[in-house]
């Protein structure tokens, strides 16, 4: 619908400026806030790119267990009602998985 640049292309375009012009030319708190700014830009461009497909493969994980939100998955999870069920375990290591491939791919 938006014409290019993409909001990805915009948000790459900001982080390569801050890694390439702004963090060689900086120091002390400047310098960390831009390394901050970086990261916070690597993480949006990951959510940007992974986002769609991951919410996607969560709602369907969440549907196997017969949930349909978090909140939901959470109130079975206190109540009990999913300690026996095998996919448990396996859908929240692929749950965080899928946060850590945003937050930091280096984790995960």
């Amino acid at each position: 619908m938006h014409d290019a640049p993409t909001s990805a292309q915009l948000v790459a375009a900001v982080r390569e400026f801050l890694e390439t012009d702004v963090l060689p030319a900086a120091e002390g708190r400047v310098r960390f806030h831009t390394r901050v700014a970086i990261n916070v830009l690597a993480m949006v461009e990951r959510e940007i790119e992974l986002g769609p497909s991951q919410a996607l493969d969560h709602e369907t994980r969440l549907a196997a267990l017969g949930v349909a939100s978090d909140a939901e998955l959470a109130a079975a999870i206190r109540e009990g009602r999913l300690d026996d069920n095998p996919m448990l375990a396996p859908f929240l290591k692929e749950a965080v998985r899928a946060k850590l491939a945003v937050a930091n791919p280096d984790y995960g």
